[in-house]
């Protein structure tokens, strides 16, 4: 078989990257990570992703692949190794919709809590994030939601493992804790202490100070 040809386009310190480099990692693809400014979009991004020109772009021998889900579902297809979904057609199906609940009820809704000055709006996004984490919590059955293994919601939940306890701490929010969702906060050290999602990870500090200074940006320029 021929030797192929695998890009990342992507940014350190983005959840959505990050669940691709698990993916790959997860299945031991080689690949090579190209990093974007996303605010001077490269014309290699504009070529691979013309309609939404962000990352994660998977480029697999010159196709390109968009969207994190997608992408991570397509490393699944594409490459032998340890399985992300799973085999039965209704629970793959289940972690298709936890997946995308994740991104549509709770981490979106996490990071307008964040990154908002009005305190009504704020106070709403609050209230829908612990409603979802509140789902995610009565969800969780086993050690992991893919069971005994993480899988494609493990690793789509990055987001709120990693990324939302960092981004409540630079507002001083309390969205995701021990005491309101112990089963989730004990998953959340189980999956993030897993080696292949150790390795994923970007460093904390350089990301923590990336974000104070935009919600300190944030709050100066509502003044």
């Amino acid at each position: 078989m021929a030797e192929e040809d695998v890009k990342l386009l992507g940014v350190v310190g983005s959840p959505f990257v990050c669940r691709v480099q698990i993916a790959l990692k997860l299945k031991g693809v080689e690949y090579k990570f190209v990093t974007q400014d996303l605010q001077i979009k490269s014309e290699e991004l504009l070529k691979y992703n013309p309609i939404y020109k962000k990352v994660p772009v998977l480029v697999h021998n010159e196709r390109p692949i968009n969207e994190s889900l997608v992408i991570v579902e397509y490393i699944d297809e594409a490459w032998k190794g340890k399985s992300i979904l799973p085999a039965d057609p209704y629970q793959r199906a289940l972690a298709r919709f936890w997946a995308k609940f994740i991104d549509d009820k709770v981490f979106g809704a996490a990071w307008k809590s964040v990154f908002t000055v009005n305190e009504e709006e704020r106070e709403k996004n609050v209230k829908e994030t612990h409603e979802g984490l509140q789902f995610l919590e009565d969800e969780l059955k086993d050690k992991f939601f893919g069971g005994e293994e993480y899988g494609l919601v493990d690793i789509a939940a990055v987001n709120i493992a990693f990324w939302v306890p960092l981004v409540q701490e630079v507002a001083g929010l309390q969205l995701f804790t021990n005491e309101k969702f112990p089963k989730l906060y004990k998953w959340s050290q189980e999956f993030l202490s897993q080696p292949t999602i150790e390795e994923c990870l970007p460093p904390r500090d350089p990301i923590f100070a990336f974000f104070k200074g935009r919600y300190e940006s944030l709050l100066a320029s509502a003044k």
